[in-house]
């Protein structure tokens, strides 16, 4: 039996391995599949068959999956195939496309034999034109023109310098410095005509030549690709081309707005997506899912080296360098973001709030969501963000303030978020906005449906806070050994000056530690328990009775800076010797804080740092 005959009979029967299509096998009921097959000395012929498409005229996108850093992009093209083999040429696909990540699917009663990409190499650039040899051809002219009045006029001012009064009679002067001027008025206007007109072809040679070498617009689509299709009779299909490219991007970023005039804690959270893309194809009126997932590439579990430990000869006491002497690293380098313009209009209690379009969850897991925007949109091939808003979320927030006096006075808004939705908040920058006004700006860290997160809401000035000048006094003791000691008083005044009251603020302060067995820090009010630096690397079974809070009344409490942490280490607490007050303050009321303490010493030793 012919080969080629038998090749045929099997794309027909669907025994290809490749086969995506859904066919159909016309056969008898009562008689098994093979009884269907006509066996013929004469098998048929096919033509083959080429159809050419083009990318974005000849299909529509019907979806992108846009990720973090790429987009998987569905493009559908209906076509009609002729008995046979058909080869579809598409053209026009994007330059970046990934070839390793091209898969044809359909519909249609054929068979995908294979799938080749490839990229269409550019013919070659002209580097000459009519035009630019024109425009050449010019600026030697009237650079020649140009040459020719400059000498023109040194051979005039050359002539006026060779006048002299034996060959040149008085009468005749006059004429001749006459006819020498506008000799030369003439020759000056000529000169700046021919410059002029010189930088004027300059600019036009340049732009010639820029348009000669600037790619043209198909240049970011070069790629093509080639499917294979048998068809058993002619019809019409759909292939679909899934393509993953990488100019394509999404990025979360956030409005959150507080409205700090409300008894009840909340805020709003605008969750947003910026897209770009730059891929060479428009997106116009498609589908967007927007993933949170990243794919990755080549990744694999890291593996463990051998840790080999062995006796060597101790180093040399001269290449030893003391600690002194290794220079500290140098600090960060701050970076601050720029703070945005914003204009708040509170719209009439008449007009009726604008609904905004947001997305939904269309799937979720343990790893990543998928946000799909509503409708279909349209995003250009600018390379330029566009936003859209996935979701509006009022979550529940606990406020607190905080302040570190003794460096800055001003106290520090913070909420404390928990994300109560379905949504997995990605890191992004936020735009902070508290009673409507512009604060400051953030960034939300990654944040899982039923966790919380902190948010920085920037400063207060409502909450005016006074740190006071300290209070010292010194008292000597002893017979024979005498002992100094200092005795220290830090007043603090917190002023609310808020229609509501403060919940939580904190106040962080310190005191001194003591690096010297001579020198003894006692705290004296607030009366919490120091650590002794002695167990410090030990475990103490006091570790657990430690005191970590003590109240002072009126809802003031101190503890060790740290004790509120949750997952702090109770062996550490107090080691810096910083500690917290944290309090109420009532609507338009001051409250006043005390922190002292006592440092004792020889009289004779001289304390550095007090």
């Amino acid at each position: 039996m012919n080969d080629t005959y038998l090749r045929s009979l099997e794309v027909v029967l669907g025994l290809t391995k490749r086969s995506l299509f859904p066919f159909t096998i016309i056969h008898s009921s009562s008689a098994p599949l093979s009884a269907t097959i006509i066996m013929t000395s004469d098998p048929p012929t096919f033509e083959p068959t080429t159809v050419t498409l083009k990318s974005l005229a000849d299909s529509s996108i019907v979806g992108v999956n846009l990720y973090s850093s790429r987009a998987e992009v569905t493009r559908l093209f209906k076509l009609k195939l002729a008995a046979g083999h058909n080869t579809v040429k598409v053209v026009d696909l994007p330059s970046s496309l990934e070839s390793e990540t091209l898969r044809v699917e359909g519909r249609g009663s054929a068979t995908i034999h294979d799938v080749a990409v490839k990229r269409i190499e550019r013919e070659h650039t002209p580097t000459l034109s009519h035009k630019l040899n024109e425009l050449n051809a010019n600026q030697e002219e009237i650079s020649d023109a140009l040459a020719r009045t400059e000498r023109s006029i040194a051979t005039l001012k050359q002539y006026l310098n060779s006048l002299n009064v034996q060959h040149l009679p008085v009468t005749d002067l006059d004429d001749v410095l006459l006819r020498c001027e506008a000799t030369g008025e003439r020759l000056d206007r000529k000169k700046k005509d021919l410059k002029a007109d010189l930088d004027r072809l300059d600019d036009e040679i340049a732009l010639e030549t820029d348009r000669l070498y600037t790619p043209q617009d198909d240049e970011k689509l070069r790629m093509s690709a080639s499917v294979g299709v048998f068809a058993a009779e002619a019809g019409d299909v759909e292939i679909a081309l899934i393509y993953t490219i990488p100019d394509a991007t999404w990025t979360a970023f956030y409005n959150i707005r507080v409205d700090m005039n409300t008894e009840e804690s909340s805020v709003k959270l605008i969750y947003k997506a910026a897209v770009t893309q730059n891929t060479g194809e428009p997106w116009d009126n498609v589908p967007l899912q927007l993933e949170t997932s990243t794919p990755t590439f080549g990744l694999g579990l890291p593996t463990l080296n051998p840790w080999n430990l062995s006796v060597g000869a101790p180093p040399s006491s001269s290449l030893i360098l003391p600690a002194a002497v290794i220079p500290p690293p140098p600090p960060p380098l701050a970076r601050a973001a720029p703070a945005p313009m914003v204009r708040t209009r509170r719209a009439a209690a008449s007009s009726p709030v604008m609904a905004v379009a947001s997305t939904f969850v269309s799937s979720k897991g343990n790893i990543s969501a998928t946000f799909r925007v509503p409708g279909l949109v349209s995003i250009p091939c600018d390379g330029q963000a566009h936003n859209f808003t996935i979701v509006e979320l009022d979550l529940k927030a606990a406020m607190s303030w905080v302040s570190v006096p003794k460096v800055d006075p001003k106290a520090h808004l913070s909420a404390r978020v928990m994300n109560a939705s379905e949504y997995t908040l990605l890191s992004g920058e936020a735009s902070i906005y508290v009673d409507g006004s512009f604060i400051s700006r953030s960034r939300i860290p990654p944040v899982s449906p039923q966790e919380s997160f902190d948010c920085p809401l920037g400063l207060d000035p409502s909450v005016r806070i006074t740190y006071h000048p300290v209070l010292k006094g010194r008292t000597q003791s002893g017979f024979y050994t005498k002992i100094s000691t200092h005795t220290f008083s830090q007043r603090i005044t917190v002023h609310n000056t808020k229609s509501v009251a403060l919940r939580r603020l904190k106040i962080i302060d310190q005191i001194p530690t003591s690096q010297d067995s001579q020198i003894e820090v006692k705290l004296v009010n607030p009366p919490l328990s120091l650590p002794d630096n002695s167990i410090r690397n030990s475990v103490s079974n006091s570790d657990s009775e430690k005191q970590e809070t003590v109240s002072l009344g009126n809802g003031i409490t101190a503890q060790w800076d740290g004790a509120d942490d949750a997952n702090y280490d109770p062996k550490t607490l107090g080691l810096e010797r910083k500690l917290n007050f944290v309090c109420g303050v009532p609507a338009q009321q001051k409250i006043n804080l005390l922190l002292e303490w006592e440092v004792a010493s020889p009289a004779r030793a001289l304390v550095v740092g007090l």
